[in-house]
């Protein structure tokens, strides 16, 4: 599978997946998130990166300049032209299904080009590959062949949100609705503040079961402390202290004062900063317990192995974990927390059939393409692990 393409190439496979797509829905698609881009300025940035890869499909589509970043993302997704083509006709309609329903609703291209990548690298490693899930309709995704040894691959994206109690959704709404009050409130009352808030409850914007949403409960409750001049507020949803702010980087501008502050409360902390005039309101909000982004991938191992392969061949789930920042993504790799997870899954009876798990982010997808690097785990009580075959695929990165 080649994909070393000229720009011009670039943008013709761009127009080429785009008119599979339908024109009109792909138009359709693009006003929808540019205008939830518009809802927020935070929640708008939140949503540019999440639909990156649309966002820059569009460019290349325009012929505006492009960052290489934007370029990156951009050959990906004109890669998905080649996948169109190499399929047979049963294959067609279930990949053109997929790409549909990656640009509907929440749905991103994503899992559209993890899948496509995984392919494209295991080809790159002298694999034969076989699109199973589009073209027979199998549970896993991809057919692997080399030296006579066949293993399936199924591959699955996992939003880092599942593992938060904050969800950064949820938070960046938050900070949206209360930066005009804040703002208001610093005008009278000038000076440097500090807000630090414990979510035990976490913080999603979905109401709950009886009806309430705790975004709006939040705001309402940080409002009602601001106005009322009272320095804390507790109850079982939230702990909420207001201090003056201390720190000397606040004088360094934003960014100096966001690595300060990120300094201060941990990697796990959400952060804002609203200024007004020369008034400053810093917001830090934990929730009651760490993360549990590996944690819930193990979860999501466990009830795939059994569901997306069928045992008769050693099998490889592929993972794709969404939504994280580059610092969050580098602690789950260099702490060994998606390994110990991923491993200790291999222990478990549903991973019998499973002889090596790889776990990938959006910043293996923006690599040059060809570049092989996610993280790997071999399951050693497989009968295939030791196989020379398989090598390429299942040996262990780390």
């Amino acid at each position: 599978m080649n994909m070393t393409r000229t720009p011009i190439q670039r943008t013709k496979d761009i127009k080429s997946i785009i008119s599979v797509a339908g024109r009109k829905f792909w138009a359709d698609r693009l006003s929808a998130l540019q205008a939830n881009v518009g809802a927020g300025a935070r929640y708008g940035k939140l949503v540019a990166k999440r639909y990156a890869a649309e966002f820059a499909a569009e460019k290349c589509r325009l012929g505006r300049e492009m960052s290489a970043l934007e370029t990156s993302l951009a050959s990906r997704v004109a890669g998905l032209s080649a996948l169109d083509a190499r399929l047979n006709a049963a294959g067609k309609v279930r990949f053109r299904a997929a790409l549909a329903a990656a640009l509907t609703g929440e749905a991103t291209l994503i899992p559209l080009l993890h899948l496509h990548r995984t392919a494209i690298l295991h080809e790159a490693a002298g694999f034969d590959v076989q699109f199973a899930g589009f073209e027979d309709g199998a549970p896993f995704d991809l057919l692997i062949t080399r030296d006579g040894v066949t293993a399936e691959i199924a591959c699955d994206t996992l939003s880092a949100e599942e593992g938060r109690l904050v969800h950064q959704s949820a938070w960046m709404r938050l900070m949206d609705r209360i930066d005009p009050d804040l703002q208001t409130w610093l005008s009278a009352h000038p000076g440097r503040y500090l807000l630090k808030m414990t979510l035990p409850q976490g913080l999603r914007d979905a109401a709950a079961a009886d009806g309430t949403n705790a975004l709006a409960a939040l705001h309402q409750r940080i409002n009602t402390m601001l106005s009322t001049a009272k320095r804390s507020d507790h109850d079982e949803a939230a702990v909420l202290r207001l201090d003056p702010l201390m720190l000397a980087a606040a004088q360094a501008g934003e960014n100096g004062l966001m690595n300060k502050l990120r300094h201060e409360f941990g990697p796990e902390a959400n952060l804002a900063v609203t200024g007004a005039g020369n008034g400053l309101f810093v917001l830090a909000a934990r929730a009651g317990s760490e993360n549990e982004i590996a944690v819930a991938m193990r979860k999501r191992l466990a009830a795939l192995a059994p569901t997306r392969l069928t045992g008769t061949r050693p099998g490889i789930l592929a993972m794709f974990i969404e939504d994280t920042d580059r610092l969050e993504w580098t602690l789950l790799r260099d702490h060994l927390t998606l390994e110990g997870e991923a491993r200790q899954f291999l222990t478990f009876p549903e991973a019998r059939i499973v002889v090596a798990v790889t776990c990938a982010s959006r910043f293996e997808l923006y690599a040059e393409i060809g570049t092989d690097s996610a993280m790997r785990f071999r399951n050693p009580s497989h009968p295939a692990a030791k196989l020379a075959a398989l090598a390429p695929a299942i040996l262990s990165t780390m």
